[in-house]
């Protein structure tokens, strides 16, 4: 084998080191979301520092998969045990803290982003890269304030919804998201399948103007708990929940 074929079959360990960065946020951010919403009065929580934070660990997570699904030859498989494992944290939370219950949380999101993107595949080869970049970004921008009624522009209300689509709480997961629904994580596909598709784009541009050549860098620590991302999501809020309890006795 030479070594083009080496080099080709060699993992772009930074992207790992990326995402084990954002393992490391969304850890933290969470111990903390326990100790003051589960255990406190959760007025540290109403600083817009960790809104700001929450959203750059969502963000984060959400590129890197968009990214990653460039490199995989098992896109709808990888899809159905992603979004298995995100109803696995409805049932589990839903039992063990049900005030605490998610219902369509960034697994969900993920799982059914993979699956609705490899049924796009297609037509993703045959858009131009910058466009498709451009275009998935500027839909997320447009539809970011869906959720809440309405299509505009970065929280700038352009034309609202008809209130009928926010009447089903089995909408919410659409974006549509009712006044009954409730959950401690909601990521809906709609704004945020445009920023999963933007990742797609965004590696595809990264290739074009030949950068892939420094995501062969790896950041040892980093690294090892970027890949195994997926089993430190299902983990961590339980260990966390029981070092809480052995802390604070409940």
């Amino acid at each position: 084998m030479n070594k083009d074929t080496l080099k080709s079959k060699k993992r772009y360990d930074l992207i790992d080191s990326i995402r084990g960065f954002a393992v490391i946020n969304m850890v933290a951010f969470h111990a903390l979301y326990d100790i003051f919403i589960i255990y406190g009065d959760g007025s540290a929580f109403t600083n817009s520092f960790f809104a700001v934070w929450e959203r750059f660990i969502c963000v984060s997570f959400i590129i890197i998969s968009g990214v990653s699904f460039n490199f995989s030859n098992h896109t709808v498989r990888n899809g159905i045990i992603v979004s298995l494992c995100g109803f696995v944290v409805t049932a589990v939370t839903a039992i063990a803290i049900p005030s605490q219950v998610v219902w369509f949380g960034i697994l969900n999101l993920l799982g059914i982003s993979m699956l609705i993107c490899s049924a796009l595949k297609d037509l993703f080869n045959a858009i131009p890269t910058v466009v498709g970049a451009i275009l998935s970004f500027m839909l997320y921008a447009v539809t970011y304030g869906v959720p809440t009624g309405y299509i505009g522009f970065w929280g700038i209300p352009i034309i609202e919804l008809p209130p009928f689509l926010y009447e089903y709480k089995y909408l919410s997961f659409l974006g549509f998201r009712s006044y009954d629904f409730v959950s401690s994580d909601y990521f809906s596909i709609i704004p945020w399948l445009f920023m999963f598709v933007f990742g797609i784009f965004l590696w595809r541009i990264i290739k074009k103007i030949k950068w892939e050549k420094y995501f062969y860098f790896k950041i040892p620590i980093l690294n090892v708990i970027g890949r195994y991302s997926l089993i430190i999501y299902l983990l961590h809020q339980p260990v966390i929940m029981l070092i809480m309890t052995i802390i604070y006795g409940y």
